[in-house]
């Protein structure tokens, strides 16, 4: 069930005022109704992948009351193991098993002994990496003693299959949300409301930024031979605001609507293009994955104790991770590495911290310095967009060597690009998302306590322009771009 869907529409009123008024009886027939309704969220796409999150959730949720009892810490590791490889074994069955087999094949046929590679091609069940990270992670909490094991079942699968973030996340962690499972929830009115101003934030990057971005982005990276080098890099930008539309917009749907039920998740973006370098970059994207890395990878490599080798080291380990983690395909890969190649630098000169602040905080405008900069990490970004979103290595290639070859034999194209991206792209809602995300830098969404930016009727006019467009640019429902991670 898509949040940009009639589906869902009628789905959420139903949700929210069932749970409430069992909520006011007893936070665990709220837990109830929520799984059920979770359940019910998650099997729309196809109820047989149900299975899966069981599994994962079932064997995390057995381990982990073995861990929290277990006193001999033999057993407690021998358990852990069983929950990673467990969780670990399945996620790369179904993501990366058709990946392996090819590039296995593909080594043979290189040095010269040919086989046939015996494929599945398996579809991949929608939000399978976020869900098994959320649910491993929970095992790693009690196994750490971060938290106690939950010992009810409903509680422990209201965490897990909390439908918000279920499918794209953000990837939540045990010790925030699960707590909100074992008290009873309030409904704050005020909370609420600004969720419903985060959830329609959230609709207007998604529907009005990423979806029409989409087929610019699609005709030209689809057939990058037949389209020229302003098409390209056009679409190459564009693809960046599609990107980011379709899956801050999502997590601000998520973020919102959980808002409306009396429950807090994680900031998952806090408007990463106003970043100043690629550290501050990646303190900005995806929040939820970056930190689980961060946290359950990086740290226990070392993080950044020891040596610069071995911070460069793990450095280059997250992020190849990361890029894998995507999706198997060697274009992740390549992404994940020129991510590896922009960081190093700041983590050897020791500025990969320089930029933590706000922006220009308190100001209108940033300093010619803070501009440049800003414009030089979106471009490198952009940059590996293209791997990103291109469907092999020789696509990502023949897109690069085309917007190359294009303005080295004729460097005036480079004058007529303004002219063509207003014809070709939404610009002025472009314009608008970040000219509102600018001024509300310092909050954590663009809509959040307008009305000290803006007088009380102009803000009404703002909202009701907002759902306007929404409304206008709702056509075909559009899949989210994260779905298929």
């Amino acid at each position: 069930m898509l949040f940009n869907s009639i589906d869902f529409a009628f789905f959420l009123p139903i949700v929210l005022l069932v749970f409430w008024a069992l909520e006011h009886r007893s936070f665990k027939w709220g837990n109830a109704w929520l799984l059920s309704a979770s359940m019910f969220f998650y099997g729309w796409w196809d109820w047989r992948y149900l299975g899966l999150v069981f599994l994962s959730g079932g064997l995390d949720y057995l381990a982990s009351i073995r861990i929290d009892r277990s006193l001999d810490q033999h057993t407690r590791k021998a358990w852990l193991g069983l929950s990673v490889v467990g969780n670990l074994g399945v996620l790369g069955f179904f993501k990366y098993y058709d990946f392996f087999i090819t590039a296995f094949a593909d080594g043979f046929s290189f040095i010269g002994h040919p086989i046939e590679a015996h494929t599945l091609g398996l579809i991949l069940p929608v939000g399978i990496s976020f869900y098994t990270f959320q649910s491993l992670s929970y095992t790693i909490d009690v196994y750490r003693r971060d938290l106690g094991a939950s010992k009810q079942p409903i509680e422990f699968g209201s965490y897990l299959m909390f439908f918000p973030q279920l499918v794209a996340g953000p990837i939540e962690r045990a010790t925030n949300l699960l707590p909100q499972f074992r008290r009873q929830r309030i409904f704050d009115l005020v909370n609420a409301v600004d969720g419903s101003r985060q959830m329609l934030w959230g609709l207007f990057k998604k529907v009005v930024i990423a979806d029409q971005c989409a087929p610019i982005v699609n005709a030209a990276f689809d057939d990058p031979s037949g389209s020229s080098a302003n098409s390209l890099i056009v679409a190459s930008v564009l693809f960046a605001f599609q990107i980011y539309g379709d899956f801050s917009g999502y997590s601000d749907i998520a973020i919102g609507c959980a808002r409306l039920f009396g429950i807090d998740l994680m900031r998952n973006f806090a408007f990463p293009y106003f970043s100043r370098d690629i550290a501050e970059f990646w303190r900005r994207w995806h929040i939820s994955l970056s930190t689980w890395f961060r946290d359950y990878l990086y740290i226990p490599l070392g993080g950044s104790r020891g040596n610069t080798w071995n911070r460069v080291r793990n450095t280059f380990i997250i992020f190849m991770v990361s890029g894998f983690w995507h999706g198997a395909n060697y274009t992740f890969l390549i992404w994940g590495a020129i991510h590896v190649v922009l960081f190093i630098p700041l983590l050897i000169r020791g500025k990969n911290r320089l930029n933590t602040g706000t922006i220009a905080e308190g100001k209108w405008f940033p300093t010619l310095r803070q501009l440049a900069a800003m414009v030089i990490t979106f471009a490198l970004t952009t940059f590996a967009w293209i791997f990103f979103r291109a469907a092999d290595l020789p696509t990502a290639w023949l897109i690069i060597s085309r917007i190359l070859d294009g303005y080295l034999h004729a460097p005036g194209q480079l004058l007529l690009l303004p002219g063509f991206v207003s014809r070709q792209a939404p610009t002025f809602f472009i314009a608008t998302m970040l000219f509102l995300e600018w001024i509300q830098r310092g909050r954590k969404h663009a809509l959040e306590d307008l009305g000290r930016s803006l007088g009380g009727p102009l803000r009404w006019v703002l909202y009701y322009s907002i759902l306007l467009a929404i409304l206008y640019h709702s056509g075909q429902e559009q899949t989210f771009i994260y779905f298929q991670f």
